[in-house]
């Protein structure tokens, strides 16, 4: 398996992003996704894990069996907040173990009762440390173009994000809807001396309120124009809309020389294919 830092400094990469299926129906669609997008020549995979680790060993199956059938490499989310240090252990080991090289680590949320975080790690940046102290993988962050939804002020956020990134060996943003907000963070980071290289990420809009519901999660400012344009929309006009939006936020970035990027296709593949004929992949 190749490691992603050596993919990226030959970029510029395309990948998407998975999430585990709980249904054997569902694990049959994603395999059918996987192998339909493979025609664009995928750089790699991410397989996402849910809160507290409720998918690892879901995520876990699923890295593993992608590495085994596929020439492009998976990565797997890793979550700290919630876990025991032994139990990260545990799980780095294996991933080393069965020939994973790269993974992303993410703070995870919080309880959404309020109620304080159990485990022993509560920032991303003391999983890198962790990751760094057992194995060899190289490991990826997350980015927030407009600011982390916890972060006191911009200031403040991209130093955090800017050693954060120093730490790591690339990072891979939420979406959005804004290149130019990008274009500003990556700027910022560069005035703080941080040159990591950092992937944007695509959302398809295929339904309006969940993609506000992660909006607002993630602190994304989405277009309530767009919204509407997609919901007063049908068929194949529904879909136009859908793939030209992305298209736009994909060609505009390019423009701009990312190293990448990074879809989150919800498992399915016929946007992404539409987005990727579009672009000339």
């Amino acid at each position: 398996m190749q490691r992603i830092p050596d993919l990226l400094a030959a970029g510029p990469t395309r990948s998407v992003e998975f999430f585990p299926p709980k249904t054997p129906d569902g694990i049959a669609q994603l395999h059918r996704t996987i192998d339909e997008l493979s025609t664009i020549d995928l750089s790699f995979v991410s397989v996402t894990y849910g809160a507290g680790g409720s998918t690892r060993d879901l995520t876990r199956d699923l890295v593993i069996g992608i590495n085994e059938a596929n020439p492009f490499p998976a990565m797997p989310h890793l979550t700290c907040i919630g876990h025991t240090t032994a139990e990260l252990e545990s799980l780095i080991d294996d991933y080393v173990a069965n020939g994973v090289v790269n993974v992303l680590a993410l703070a995870g949320d919080p309880p959404a009762d309020g109620s304080p975080a159990a485990g022993d790690f509560t920032y991303a940046s003391e999983l890198v440390e962790l990751v760094r102290s057992r194995s060899d993988m190289a490991v990826a962050v997350a980015a927030f173009p407009e600011v982390h939804p916890r972060s006191p002020d911009r200031e403040s956020d991209r130093r955090t994000l800017a050693a954060k990134l120093e730490s790591a060996d690339f990072g891979i943003t939420t979406f959005f809807f804004d290149p130019d907000g990008y274009f500003r963070m990556v700027d910022e980071l560069a005035a703080l001396g941080c040159d990591t290289p950092v992937l944007p990420g695509i959302v398809e809009v295929l339904n309006p309120t969940t993609t506000r519901r992660f909006s607002d999660m993630n602190g994304t400012h989405f277009p309530d124009e767009l919204a509407v344009r997609i919901d007063e929309a049908t068929g194949a006009d529904r879909q136009k809309i859908i793939v030209e939006t992305s298209v736009e936020i994909c060609e505009r970035l390019l423009a701009g020389g990312v190293p990448g990027l990074h879809f989150y296709c919800l498992n399915r593949a016929e946007t992404t294919l539409e987005i990727a004929a579009a672009l000339g992949m």
